[in-house]
C-alpha cells in the first residue's frame, strides 16, 4: 500500500514537472500560427520517420541479445525486442523504470537472473552515453562556436544556476557528498560480513554481485565487430528518423543531414531530463534550438517539435502495449502443474 502510494506520488511530482516545461516552451506562442502550421504539415514524412524508429529498436534488441551470450544465456530476439519495448512502455509512468521493467520481464519470460541483466543495461547506457558524447564533440569540432553557444545558453548555465540557488556554495556541499560516500563505501566493503546477517543488505550485496557479472560481460563478447555494427546502426537510424521529419514543414525542409544531426544531439540531451519520455523538455529544446541555431520561428520549432515527439510517443505506446501482452501471455505449450 505504502509503496504504491510513493509510484503514484512520484508520477504525479514527474508529471507536474513535464506540464510545467511544456508550460514553459509554448507560453510565447501564437496558439493560430501554431495551428495552422499543423493543419499545413506533411504527415507523410512521419511514416519513415516511425520505419527508422523501428529499425533502430530491432537493432537495439538484437545488440540488448548480444551483451546476455556471455551469460550463457540465449534469448531469442522476439522476446528480447518485445521486453525492450515493454521497458519503453513502463517509461510512460516513471522516468528511467523502463529499465528494470525489461530485465523483469525478459528475465521472467527467458529464466535469466534479473540482477544480471540489470548489468547489462548499464553497459548499453553506458555506451548509448559515449556515443552521444562523441558525436556531440564532433558536431561542435565540426560546427563552431554557435552550438557551444547554445549549449551553454539553453543547457548548461541554467543548470548551473539551478544547482547553485538550491545548495548555495556547491563545492561545499560535493566535498562532503564524496567523503560521506567513500566513508559508507569502506563501511560496507569492511564490515560486509557482518552486514551480510541482515536481510535487506545481503540482498543489495547479491544484487551488486549480478550487475558486477552483467558488466564483465562486456569484455567477454564473442561478435564485437556485430555489437559495434548495431551500435553505429542505430544511431544512423536515430538521426534519420529525427531528420527526415524536416520535410514535413516548408520552413525547415531545407534543413540538410548534419542539421538533423544537431537535433539528435540536443533531443537526446532533452530525453535524459526527470520526466515521463522528455515530456516538455523535448519541445523546449528543440524549438529552442532551432530558433537560435537556424533562425526558425518559434511556432514553426514546436511544430517540429510536436510531430517528432508525439509520432514516436504514439509509435512507442502502440507497439509497448502489444509486446507487453506478447510477453507476458501464458505460454500454452508449457506443462500446467
Amino acid at each position: 500500500m505504502r509503496k504504491g502510494i510513493i509510484q503514484t506520488l512520484k508520477f504525479i511530482a514527474f508529471l507536474a514537472v513535464g506540464i510545467l516545461l511544456l508550460w514553459f516552451a509554448f507560453r510565447n506562442v501564437d496558439f493560430t500560427r501554431l495551428s495552422a502550421d499543423l493543419k499545413e504539415a506533411d504527415y507523410s514524412w512521419l511514416i519513415l520517420s516511425i520505419l527508422f524508429g523501428l529499425l533502430a529498436y530491432i537493432s537495439r534488441a538484437r545488440r540488448w541479445v548480444l551483451l546476455i551470450y556471455p551469460l550463457k544465456h540465449h534469448p531469442s530476439l522476439k522476446n528480447t525486442f518485445n521486453a525492450l519495448m515493454t521497458g519503453y512502455l513502463a517509461n510512460f509512468a516513471l522516468p528511467r523504470i523502463g529499465e528494470i521493467t525489461r530485465c523483469v520481464a525478459l528475465g521472467k519470460k527467458e529464466k535469466i537472473p534479473v540482477d544480471q541483466l540489470i548489468g547489462t543495461v548499464v553497459i548499453e547506457r553506458t555506451i548509448d552515453f559515449l556515443s552521444l558524447l562523441s558525436i556531440m564533440v564532433i558536431l561542435i569540432f565540426i560546427s563552431g562556436n554557435q552550438i557551444v553557444q547554445f549549449l551553454k545558453e539553453s543547457i548548461l548555465v541554467p543548470i548551473q544556476q539551478k544547482i547553485y540557488s538550491v545548495f548555495g556554495v556547491t563545492w561545499i556541499l560535493w566535498v562532503i557528498l564524496l567523503f560521506t560516500g567513500i566513508f559508507i563505501l569502506f563501511g560496507l566493503i569492511r564490515y560486509r560480513k557482518r552486514l551480510r546477517k541482515i536481510r535487506f543488505f545481503a540482498k543489495m550485496f547479491d544484487l551488486a554481485r549480478g550487475i558486477i557479472n552483467g558488466l564483465k560481460t562486456i569484455t567477454n563478447l564473442k561478435r564485437k565487430w556485430e555489437f559495434i555494427f548495431h551500435t553505429i546502426f542505430i544511431w544512423i537510424n536515430y538521426a534519420l528518423m529525427t531528420w527526415v521529419v524536416v520535410f514535413s514543414l516548408e520552413s525547415t525542409s531545407h534543413l540538410n543531414f548534419g542539421d538533423g544531426i544537431f537535433l539528435l544531439v540536443i533531443g537526446g540531451l532533452a530525453m535524459s531530463a526527470p520526466v515521463q519520455n522528455g515530456l516538455g523538455a523535448f519541445h523546449y529544446i528543440i524549438s529552442q534550438g532551432l530558433l537560435i541555431i537556424f533562425g526558425i520561428p518559434l511556432e514553426d520549432g514546436l511544430v517540429y517539435a510536436l510531430l517528432t515527439h508525439e509520432s514516436q510517443l504514439i509509435f512507442t505506446a502502440i507497439l509497448g502495449a502489444i509486446s507487453f501482452l506478447l510477453i507476458f501471455r501464458k505460454d500454452k505449450s508449457a506443462p500446467t502443474p
